[in-house]
């Protein structure tokens, strides 16, 4: 008589497991670079107790696999800010953190006290031999190149690291737009970048305001069959107890 129950919320638990996940894409929709997530699902199988009942001998949970990783690129907003950088292609920029290196979509930097050119948090910016880009007080005209080359009145002084993998979605999101990995980083020696411009989120909020409220929906559907199951069981216990004190 539980297995009904058992079933419902375990397809309970995935939902609001997916909620959290839309939400998060939602609560992220302005921020620079960020990629949405999707919930993945799975059948899971369980050995019923007996394999002589007729609707089978196994039961179908609800199983969350894991997420899966939007990384469609998201659109271009010209900015015309110096150090504002975006990406065109599967590409992230390289900056070194206190943890070591990570990676990252959101090209917002600035040049701190020393003149080096940081992120958002301080950490430094890698050129393509994994050094710091720092510019003199005395360089003007500071321009970046399609392929990355970093030029100011005194020449080319430095080029922007960039990288890819092979698998983006081994890649762990540790916040703050940084993203870290198991697989070693491969240089792209041909980036597309585009200065003076930001990539957005390519969170769809009309998807996920559709996905949060089918979301709902299911949810409410599902404590329908609970609160309906939980009717029945108590039903049947009402029923039996009455036989029993008759046949008593």
């Amino acid at each position: 008589m539980e297995n009904t129950t058992y079933i419902a919320i375990s397809r309970q638990a995935a939902l609001m497991r997916k909620l959290e996940v839309v939400a998060n894409n939602m609560a992220n929709t302005n921020t620079t670079g960020f990629k949405s997530d999707e919930m993945l699902f799975r059948e899971y199988l369980v050995p019923t107790r007996s394999s002589k009942h007729a609707v089978g001998d196994t039961l179908s949970f609800v199983q969350d696999h894991g997420l899966l990783r939007n990384t469609q690129e998201g659109p271009l907003v010209n900015t015309g800010n110096t150090y504002d950088f975006a990406i065109h292609g599967d590409s992230y920029f390289q900056v070194e953190t206190e943890a070591g290196m990570r990676y990252t979509r959101n090209g917002h930097f600035r040049t701190d006290d020393a003149g080096m050119l940081v992120d958002a948090k301080g950490d430094a910016v890698m050129d393509s031999n994994d050094k710091p880009i720092i510019f003199s007080p005395n360089e003007t005209n500071i321009t970046v190149t399609p392929d990355g080359s970093v030029t100011t009145n005194n020449g080319t002084i430095a080029k922007l690291k960039t990288v890819r993998f092979d698998n983006p979605q081994t890649m762990r999101r540790i916040g703050d737009g940084l993203y870290d990995s198991v697989e070693d980083p491969q240089v792209v020696q041909r980036p597309e970048i585009a200065q003076g411009m930001l990539e957005e989120s390519n969170v769809q909020p009309v998807v996920e305001m559709t996905n949060l409220i089918s979301v709902t929906r299911e949810y409410e559907s599902n404590q329908k069959i609970l609160d309906a199951e939980s009717t029945r069981r108590q039903q049947a216990m009402q029923v039996l107890s009455g036989a029993q004190s008759a046949a008593a």
